[in-house]
């Protein structure tokens, strides 16, 4: 799947110390609100479990002309298949932030829970302080629905979480498989 200059693709085992370098980089602590960093070795043992879990997770690309794809995030559905609903989690590079990368792979995620899982709902949470994270949610079709006061810490302070969600029935523009399904 692709929107533009990002796309989705399979989660993979042979980047496991990619994403591990991505979520120990301290802006990425901070928006997961963690506290301690995690080591390699477990890091590749929590892989292993993840590849053969339920929840969906893709690489999130880069797209660049000619160029190979470029692997710049991770994002993640967990799904709870009894109410149709799914839980989102998105992790974007450091250095691929402020690229608008964060929002078109929400999109096509989004695009995939709804179109492809027909999930009805799809709902996240964000630390309050993380106010480009909320806008690109929000660019995306998430919307806010509450506040889990206190519930979480940003640069060592406590801050509010912000509770998001997107309904299928909302969900808004053309769905990037329709050329895909019309063939």
């Amino acid at each position: 799947m692709r929107d533009g200059g990002c796309g989705l693709g399979p989660y993979r085992a042979d980047l496991v110390e990619t994403y591990w370098r991505w979520e120990q980089h301290p802006a990425s602590l901070v928006g997961y609100g963690r506290q301690q960093p995690e080591s390699l070795e477990a890091r590749t043992e929590g892989m292993e479990r993840q590849l053969r879990g339920d929840n969906i997770r893709f690489t999130v690309y880069e797209l660049t002309g000619d160029a190979d794809a470029v692997p710049v995030g991770v994002a993640t559905l967990l799904p709870d298949t009894a109410v149709r609903t799914a839980e989102y989690v998105v992790m974007v590079a450091p250095e691929a932030r402020g690229r608008g990368l964060g929002t078109a792979a929400t999109r096509l995620v989004l695009d995939y829970a709804f179109h492809i899982t027909n999930v009805r709902m799809v709902w996240l949470k964000v630390l309050a302080p993380n106010r480009p994270a909320v806008r690109a949610y929000e660019k995306a079709g998430f919307r806010t629905v509450g506040v889990l006061r206190e519930a979480g810490y940003w640069l060592g302070r406590v801050c509010d979480e912000v509770v998001m969600d997107a309904l299928a029935a909302e969900f808004g523009g053309p769905s990037t498989l329709t050329p895909l399904v019309a063939e």
